[in-house]
């Protein structure tokens, strides 16, 4: 019963997730390799700041790709029954 919860789970918000995962990771390389050379910049000087600010914008593109996902799935679902 917990498996397949958590598979709708996953299934569900996977574009949130990965837009997520995606956001930190890019976030995590645009601080190793661009960054801020002066350290005077308050998002990018830091690796403890920029990476969560980089996950909230990949979960937000990832959550509006999620919703241009099913609102497309949804008029098929409904030709299908």
């Amino acid at each position: 019963m917990t498996i397949n919860m958590n598979k709708g789970f996953f299934t569900r918000y996977l574009p949130e997730i990965a837009g997520t995962v995606a956001g930190v990771v890019g976030g995590f390389l645009y601080w190793k390799y661009v960054g801020c050379v002066s350290g005077t910049c308050a998002i990018k000087s830091n690796w403890y700041l920029m990476i969560p600010w980089a996950g909230v914008l990949g979960f937000l593109a990832g959550s509006v790709a999620g919703d241009f996902i099913r609102k497309k799935k949804k008029p098929q679902e409904e030709k299908e029954s």
